[in-house]
């Protein structure tokens, strides 16, 4: 437990600090014990909210964020690449409070309507009788018993934008699920821009005033005290004079501005990347379902480990898609590796023609937008004097581009590098999916072999599935000098790497080690809770510090 917080030292100190925000908003109107009370502070908690769950999906502001806080520490950049979890908790919060808000509203206006009944009492009638006379003002906007509440609210501008906001959340937070998402991403892409909707509402909702009270002004002519228990002489007396009331002025849209105008910006920034030219220079298919794409554009400047957003408008005219850059900052064009999976990559590798027998000439291929690129966690691997790269699958794809940076840098005399050691592992299914990254792998294996530098780079290969007839190839050619499946010096081992082996020697050879992670989020938790448990209490003992790749 020791060793877990002091590596998510700064998450649990993010997540007291919300917390806390939601609990004093609460607690601001609670000191009052009525549903009313309850409606107002799920209201200023809902505000809070709205007010954050924009800000982590500005990605240029979480990209510059990230390039401010180069020299404040690894764990600050950490908490940036937490973006989208804080997105996500954020939601959790207004989906809360938005059921406490419609629960408590709810039974208020049961209770307005209760008051227009004789059995309500003499001071709430008394009130909710105000406003029927000329000259004043109402409080209860319930007018008469009979009023059917429900067609009454609905007709009003606080319950109309209600439910339009609710019905927006709902569909929202439905089609965020992991199911929708993997099984229907474009039902999920399409429906979490009800967002347009939510706040528009959310704008326009405290525009209808429901909730009413008593005028500052009004307030100042009263003593209180005494006209509560003296409601049958408001009309008669200058002490108690009729009260006045009007509705609360709406606030919402204080809470929410900045952070609209910012995420205005960032599609405006977004918009004008999309407009850009984009050269399409090489495409090439790989037997394992992969599209790797060479491109170029004015401009672009990336470092290694980064990634983009990529769109094809003839595939869909709105939705970008995330991936890793595969090219060194050192090459002269960026390229990325798509494998296929999903609708949209489907449609994509049939638009370039790769499901054909011989791909399409480049300039009959379809435009390519880029946005980006932006900033991931594998770019802090230079930082750390010992870095451990852990792949699974297509999520070898960010340390191709750190593993070509290396080779570009080793090759470079005038270059100093802070990373001393770097272990790599990577888990794959199927034996052909080595064949694009075991060039890579093969290339700087004799580069750092020509500079001495053998013991720069260990790298651990696993192959979790094959068939019968493999595996016979495999036992035939187990002697050879070269790894029968790559062709690297390396042998490939089978089967699944036992972390608690792995890190147990890492621990007993390095101090400081940053872990870097790219695949499926059941391997993260495992690698994740490793770290902990193999780091010290102790800042000055070992420390392995955990970095996710994320989009």
């Amino acid at each position: 437990m020791g060793c877990w917080i002091l590596n998510e030292k700064l998450s649990v100190l993010l997540l007291v600090s919300i917390f806390t925000c939601n609990l004093i908003s609460l607690c601001l109107f609670l000191y009052v014990q009525s549903t009313l009370a309850w409606a107002r502070a799920s209201a200023t908690c809902l505000n809070f909210n709205c007010m954050l769950i924009l800000l982590p999906v500005c990605r240029n502001l979480i990209s510059f964020l990230r390039g401010a806080s180069i020299y404040c520490g690894g764990a600050l950049r950490r908490q940036l690449d937490k973006n989208i979890t804080f997105h996500k908790m954020v939601a959790y919060g207004i989906a809360l409070n938005a059921t406490i808000h419609i629960v408590a509203h709810s039974i208020n206006i049961e209770r307005y309507h209760s008051s227009q009944s004789k059995e309500a009492g003499e001071l709430r009638n008394k009130l909710s009788g105000l406003g029927k006379s000329p000259n004043e003002s109402y409080l209860n906007p319930i007018r008469t018993y009979e009023t059917n509440t429900t067609g009454q609210v609905l007709t009003t501008i606080a319950g109309i934008t209600g439910v339009v906001i609710t019905v927006a959340l709902i569909l929202i937070m439905t089609s965020s699920t992991e199911l929708i998402r993997r099984s229907c991403y474009e039902v999920f892409w399409y429906t979490h821009h009800l967002f347009v909707v939510f706040f528009t509402g959310l704008i326009v909702h405290g525009m209808g005033q429901l909730v009413r009270g008593q005028t500052p002004q009004s307030l100042l002519l009263h003593n209180v005290t005494y006209c509560k228990d003296h409601y049958w002489e408001w009309e008669n007396t200058t002490q108690c004079p009729l009260p006045e009331f009007s509705g609360n002025k709406p606030v919402a849209w204080k809470w929410v501005l900045s952070p609209m105008v910012l995420y205005i910006c960032e599609r405006i920034v977004r918009f004008w990347r999309f407009q850009q030219e984009v050269l399409i220079t090489k495409v090439v298919t790989h037997s394992s379902g992969v599209l790797e794409i060479h491109m170029k554009k004015h401009g672009f400047k990336m470092g290694a480990g980064q990634y983009i957003f990529l769109q094809c408008p003839s595939v869909s005219q709105l939705e970008w898609h995330p991936f890793t850059l595969t090219s060194a900052p050192e090459e002269d064009y960026f390229s990325v590796h798509i494998r296929l999976v999903g609708d949209w990559t489907a449609a994509l590798f049939k638009a370039f023609g790769a499901e054909e027998k011989a791909l399409k000439e480049l300039w009959m291929l379809p435009r390519l937008a880029v946005d980006g690129p932006y900033g991931s966690a594998t770019t802090d691997i230079f930082h750390y004097r010992v870095s451990v790269c852990i792949a699974a699958g297509i999520g070898v794809t960010p340390f191709a581009s750190i593993l070509k940076s290396i080779w570009y840098k080793c090759c470079n005399p005038n270059t100093v590098l802070a990373l001393q050691k770097v272990y790599f592992y990577w888990i794959c299914r199927d034996p052909s999916a080595f064949e694009w990254f075991a060039d890579l792998l093969f290339h700087l294996e004799a580069k750092m072999s020509e500079k001495w530098k053998n013991d720069f780079l260990s790298y651990h290969i696993f192959l979790t599935g094959w068939n019968e007839s493999q595996a016979t190839h495999i036992a035939l050619h187990c002697d050879d000098k070269m790894d029968v499946i790559t062709g690297l010096r390396q042998k490939t081992c089978y089967g699944r790497p036992n972390w608690d082996n792995e890190f147990k020697k890492l621990a007993e050879n390095h101090p400081s080690i940053g872990v870097f992670f790219c695949g499926p989020k059941a391997l993260s938790k495992i690698l994740q809770k490793t770290c902990n448990s193999y780091s010290s209490v102790d800042p000055r003992g070992v420390q392995f510090h955990y970095n996710k790749e994320s989009f």
